[in-house]
């Protein structure tokens, strides 16, 4: 690949990682609206969002070619149902006031895109990455004594996430085609639960006002814009490179977290983030070493 591809790819994970870090600052916004609620309008609003991006730029005929290979179909499909599990699982927590444990399901995302390498691809484990695993898993476990429950917001962040993104990375399909696809096959279902609230008298998108409702379709925008910039960096960066610019979002909504948010970080919690921490310290030292062994044996080879 290109150098200037890859130097591309690196700018728009990091400019999708910077976005999604400062999101816990937006979902609260949307009250009184409820999870299922907003996460409904960010699907309806970020098809339309991506209905005008598909045709402005002419991408048409890319769509179509998308429609017409099953394989890529069903490699979408599966990414639009974790995205959409993501998504919603993310502002519950947010909204109820979570955020330090979503920034954990961030922070242990790293580790669940190598585990997804190895059940899915059968790779295998060099031994740092093995310790790098432990030590997040013990770290798992005594937040989940501290919480009193295992911590099933980050958990499922952090499948879902890496999940979404192998998914993407097995497609390999441009991000424009791709979200279309993604918000396409879920809109349906949010389309009728909108419509369905609404007529239960539920619905909060038109009884507070112009400023309220405007925020709500805006989340189409919101969703677009960093997803795009994932789906470009997913097809020009490796995994590992993904894995590295991960850290970024989760460091951002840990800090606003404690700060911003002011929520509670007892004695455990901090000694059970550190863990984490130090396992991706353990994790980052070793993909570095790993690719710089690999370099150093192309150019062996190259000379040779």
């Amino acid at each position: 690949m290109p150098v200037t591809q890859a130097r591309r790819g690196l700018l728009y994970g990091a400019a999708a990682y910077l976005l999604w870090g400062l999101f816990p600052l937006y979902w609260p916004l949307l009250k009184p609206a409820g999870a299922a609620e907003i996460l409904s309008h960010r699907i309806a609003w970020s098809l339309l969002t991506m209905a005008i991006v598909l045709i402005g730029t002419r991408r048409v005929p890319q769509f179509r070619a998308v429609l017409a290979d099953r394989r890529v179909r069903r490699l979408l499909t599966v990414a639009a149902v974790v995205v959409a599990m993501n998504w919603g699982t993310y502002i519950w927590g947010v909204n109820h006031h979570r955020v330090v444990e979503t920034s954990l399901g961030y922070f242990i995302n790293p580790l669940v895109t190598v585990l997804l390498g190895v059940v899915v691809l059968g790779e295998r484990l060099r031994p740092l990455q093995w310790t790098a695993i432990g030590i997040a898993a013990t770290a798992v476990v005594g937040l989940a004594v501290e919480y009193g429950r295992p911590p099933w917001v980050a958990l499922i962040l952090a499948f879902s996430f890496g999940t979404y993104g192998f998914a993407k990375k097995q497609a390999g399909v441009e991000a424009v085609e791709s979200l279309t696809f993604e918000t396409l096959v879920l809109a349906p279902v949010a389309v009728a639960y909108l419509i369905w609230i609404g007529t239960r008298g539920e619905s909060h998108f038109l009884g507070h006002g112009t400023g309220h409702a405007f925020l709500l379709v805006l989340t189409g925008v919101v969703t677009a814009v960093p997803l795009l910039f994932f789906g470009a960096a997913a097809i020009r960066v490796p995994m590992t490179s993904l894995g590295l610019l991960q850290y970024l979002a989760p460091v951002i909504q840990f800090l606003l977290g404690v700060t911003v948010l002011d929520e509670t970080m007892s004695t455990m919690r901090w000694v059970g983030f550190a863990l984490v921490w130090v396992a991706l310290v353990v994790f980052t030292v070793d993909a570095i070493r790993h690719h710089r062994f690999s370099d150093v044996t192309q150019v062996t080879i190259a000379s040779s």
